[in-house]
Formats: C-alpha cells, sequence, structure tokens
C-alpha cells in the first residue's frame, strides 16, 4: 500500500495551492483529481491580496502575477443610476504589498499550480482518480482510489478534502451544510472582447476610479446585474433572473447575445459560456472528522458580491499548511489541528453574512423598496467603517494572544530598500515562515529563543530592515515586538522587552505543551 504524510483530494486552485504549500514544507503529498485536465472553462475569477500573499509563500505569485488584472475594487450602482456604494482603492497605498483585487482565469491557475508541483520529488499527482471509499483509525486514514487500471488504497496520516461544493469526501463523513437562508439563480455570461466595456456615465464617480478597473454591479430592480474586469481580453456578465425565467431559455445564444448587447455594441467579441447558477450561503456544521478536513467550497460556500469565495478556500489551506508542517516534524501535539475550524469558521461566516446582506439589496425588485434601499444606503455611506472589500475580513479568533494589541490582524507586508536601491517585499527578504520582529534589545530567553527557532522560528531586527513602515506599525501598538504566524496572521505582540519572552512561550504552549517543552529542553 502507498503511504503519504498527507493526501489532498482535489486539485483546483485551493487543492493546488495545499499541495504547494505543503510541498514546498518537505511533506511526502499525494495530491489525486478526477478530471485529467484543468477544467478549460472561467469559473473564479477574483482574488485579494491575501491570496497574492499566500502565492507568494507557496512560490508562484512571481509567474501568476502576469496573468492578472489588478483592478480597483468594486462599485454598485443606485436604481436610479447614481453611485450607490464604492469599496474601492484607486489612489491608496498597498498596504500588505499587493493590490486589493485581481481578476485572473482559473484554467491558466490551475496549470500553474499543477506545473509548480511538477518540480517538486515529494509531491504526486495523480489525475483521472477518484476517492470512492474511506477508513480511519487512530494512527490515519485509508482511502480507496478508482483509477482507469482499477481500484487502489493509499494511506496517508491526515486528509485535506478540497473537491468543491459537492465533494464526495464530504459526504462520505455524512457531514451536513448549514443553509443560511439566501439563494437567487443568476445567468453567469463569459465573453472574449476586442475592446472596452460600454458604460454609461454615473454620476458622482470617484475621483480616481476607472469603469474598466472596477467590478461594476448594478442594483437595478429590473434585473440585477454584475459587469466584472477580468484578466486580459475576458469580461463576465452575471444577470439575476426574474421570477419565471427558466434557465434553459436564458442560457439560449439569442437571448445571452440580446442581454450583452447594450455593454459591447460593435466592439468584436466572443462568447465563451453562458451557465446558471444559485448564488448561496452554506456552511458546513464539521470541517474535521478525526484525520480528515474540508477546506473551500467541501466547506463553504458564499455568494460572489465581494469575490471572496475562493479566496476563503485559499485562507483555509494556509492556516492548516504551517501547522501540518509543525505536527508532522513532530514539533507540535495534534491538539494543534482541533482548532481549525474554531479558527476559520467566525471569520467565513461574517464575511457569508456581509455578502448575504448585499445580495438582499442588491436583489431587490421592488421599485420603491429599492429607493428606499438607495436612500438609506447613502446615509449610511457617509459614515462608513468598510471602505474596501478587505476591510470586510475580520481579525481571526484561536490560536492568538487574547488582549494582545493587534492579535489576530493581517500583518502589514511594506516594501524595503537595499543600498542599491532595488525594492523587495518583507516576505522575500525574511521568509515567509514564522517570524518575531523585534525593535531595540529584548529580553529573550534563550530557552525561549531556541525553543523558538526548533519550531522554524527567525527572530528579525526591525532596526536592520531599515523599515518606517514596521516601526509605526509598533508604534501604533504601542509594542516592541510582534510575532507573525506563518499564514501572515498576528499571534500577538509584547509591550516591553521583559514582555517578549513571555509572548514567545505562550505561543509554544499554544502549538502543544509537549511539544514546548522538547524544544526548549
Amino acid at each position: 500500500m502507498h503511504s503519504f504524510d498527507i493526501v489532498i483530494v482535489g486539485c483546483g486552485p485551493v487543492g493546488g495551492a495545499a499541495a504547494n504549500l505543503l510541498g514546498r514544507a518537505g511533506l511526502d503529498v499525494l495530491v489525486v483529481e478526477k478530471q485529467t485536465d484543468p477544467y478549460p472553462l472561467p469559473r473564479a475569477v477574483h482574488i485579494d491580496h491575501e491570496v497574492m500573499r499566500i502565492f507568494q509563500a507557496a512560490g508562484v505569485a512571481e509567474a501568476f502575477e502576469p496573468m492578472t488584472r489588478d483592478t480597483q475594487g468594486h462599485l454598485h450602482i443606485g436604481a436610479d443610476g447614481d453611485v450607490l456604494r464604492y469599496l474601492g482603492t484607486a489612489g491608496q497605498a498597498r498596504r500588505f504589498g499587493w493590490s486589493n483585487d485581481y481578476f485572473f482565469y482559473q484554467p491558466e491557475l490551475e496549470a500553474l499550480l499543477r506545473e509548480q508541483l511538477s518540480a517538486m520529488p515529494n509531491v504526486t499527482l495523480w489525475t483521472g482518480t477518484s476517492a470512492i471509499d474511506l477508513a480511519q483509525d487512530s494512527a490515519g486514514v485509508t482511502l480507496t482510489l478508482a483509477r482507469d487500471d482499477g481500484e487502489i488504497e493509499v494511506r496517508a496520516r491526515h486528509v485535506i478534502a478540497c473537491d468543491g461544493a459537492s465533494s464526495s469526501i464530504r459526504a462520505m463523513l455524512d457531514v451536513s451544510l448549514v443553509d443560511l437562508d439566501f439563494e437567487e439563480p443568476w445567468l453567469v455570461v463569459d465573453v472574449e472582447m476586442d475592446g472596452p466595456v460600454h458604460f454609461p456615465t454615473y454620476p458622482r464617480l470617484p475621483i480616481g476610479a476607472d469603469l474598466q478597473q472596477l467590478s461594476v454591479m448594478l442594483c437595478d430592480p429590473r434585473r440585477p446585474t454584475t459587469i466584472v474586469p477580468g484578466r486580459g481580453n475576458h469580461r463576465r456578465w452575471e444577470f439575476m433572473l426574474l421570477p419565471g425565467e427558466q434557465d434553459d431559455a436564458m442560457r439560449a445564444p439569442e437571448r445571452v447575445a440580446a442581454l450583452v448587447a447594450p455593454w459591447i455594441g460593435d466592439v468584436p467579441h466572443r462568447i465563451v459560456r453562458a451557465a446558471t447558477y444559485r448564488f448561496h450561503g452554506l456552511v458546513a456544521n464539521h470541517w474535521q472528522v478525526g484525520r480528515v478536513f474540508l477546506a473551500g467550497d467541501a466547506a463553504h460556500q458564499t455568494p460572489p458580491f465581494f469575490g471572496q469565495g475562493m479566496c476563503h478556500g485559499m485562507r483555509d489551506v494556509a492556516s492548516l499548511a504551517w501547522k501540518l508542517a509543525l505536527v508532522h516534524r513532530g514539533l507540535a501535539s495534534e491538539r494543534l489541528l482541533d482548532g481549525y475550524q474554531g479558527e476559520r469558521e467566525p471569520q467565513v461566516r461574517a464575511v457569508i453574512s456581509a455578502a448575504i446582506e448585499a445580495g438582499k439589496y442588491i436583489c431587490e425588485l421592488d421599485p420603491a423598496a429599492a429607493a428606499a434601499r438607495d436612500r438609506i444606503i447613502r446615509e449610511r455611506e457617509a459614515t462608513r467603517t468598510v471602505h474596501t472589500a478587505a476591510d470586510l475580513i475580520s481579525p481571526i479568533t484561536g490560536l492568538v494572544r487574547d488582549g494582545s494589541a493587534g492579535a489576530g490582524e493581517r500583518f502589514i507586508q511594506p516594501r524595503l530598500s537595499d543600498a542599491q536601491g532595488l525594492s523587495y517585499l518583507l516576505d522575500d527578504v525574511t521568509g515567509s515562515g514564522l517570524r518575531l520582529f523585534v525593535s531595540g534589545e529584548p529580553r529573550l530567553d534563550p530557552a525561549s529563543a531556541t525553543g523558538f527557532q526548533r519550531l522554524g522560528g527567525t527572530i528579525v531586527s526591525v532596526e536592520a530592515l531599515q523599515s518606517d513602515t514596521l516601526t509605526a506599525w509598533l508604534s501604533a501598538h504601542d509594542a516592541v515586538a510582534v510575532l507573525v504566524r506563518p499564514d501572515f496572521y498576528v499571534y500577538g505582540t509584547a509591550r516591553t522587552a521583559n514582555d517578549v519572552s513571555g509572548l514567545v512561550d505562550a505561543f509554544l504552549s499554544g502549538v502543544g505543551a509537549s511539544a514546548a517543552e522538547r524544544v526548549a529542553a
């Protein structure tokens, strides 16, 4: 029987990213995917700065960035044709090193992730392979796989199910989905066009905002519609189906052509596909069953109104990857993995709730109610605290130091300059693993330092980096040190030099008392 550290079921973007992260961590990984080749049509189209940073850690960002369109966020237009809500980034600094919004073509991303895996001798990809049975015991998981040449059993210490909304692994585990009470039918149309989209003139368009670089949502009760930029010459339209409209009729070529015609005019174009979907919010009641973890759409499904569906899945596997690596190296307790759902689910639910709230007002079909909605939202926007879609992502809870300034926040990634004036992102200089950024001369006990470094942690002097941005971050959080997890979330901060050892020791204890005792010995 073949044996692996990890088996990943599904090699879409989330599974492919998980395999790249775990492969780079040195684990022996098998990825099984039922499709021989990447799915040839676009599905997911949007990621944010956090996902690009995860790709940076996985070694794929440099190759992937040229395949994307760097854009400016989201614009909502009211029933009266005026700006309703702008969640945009035009002219804003990139605090996390990357743009808040990128649009991409999913088949290209999947092909790139597979290509990167082929260079890792410790990662095996079996395509044309489906998982058909699963059994667990106290030491691992046995998966039965169906291949063209028959059935085969493989053994793994842990399994990650990244096999999508209709996850077979979720069904095998008898895990149910909690319905968050939102479901609306939409028609999604992907188009390749050799020119710009034809937009009307919108009053009060924010200065610097470019309609060709925005995801534009028309909250029009006659037919709610979204226009998505896409990479290269790819554009996407999403049209809400009105009561009584049937899927088959709406997918008919002549109907699709009529819907997109006002936006295209005489620009040469080709309709790539037209498909109907039910936009809904669903969350699995269990994301972990024994040694099996659900990630991505297998664990949760998000209405697409802020483009966070795939982003959630990437955060899932980034959270799992570093913890699995520590556990498999014997440096952390298995208990570290038990906090996966508790850490990820509150953030996912918060974003789904925001997307459902937006979906409900976007999908309003009553003209009088839409007019009242526009008035209320504009009043609210005058005092808003959410300025971009990235602001919707709440701090995490779980393995963070409660009560510590900044705990659970995403950590910044400034650009640094060397003596020759060349610019580099922070993670490329310091590495993207477990890091303790310190200012001044912190009093770090030798045992604490040794334990931290044996976990793969790096101690980084802020002064040596000569970054005013990092210095300002510490000052704003009244801290002399910050401990950053490998998934870029802040574990916690230390206010004084004497507090730094306590911060490190708390983290060592958090990853498992027995592990902390071993590495500090």
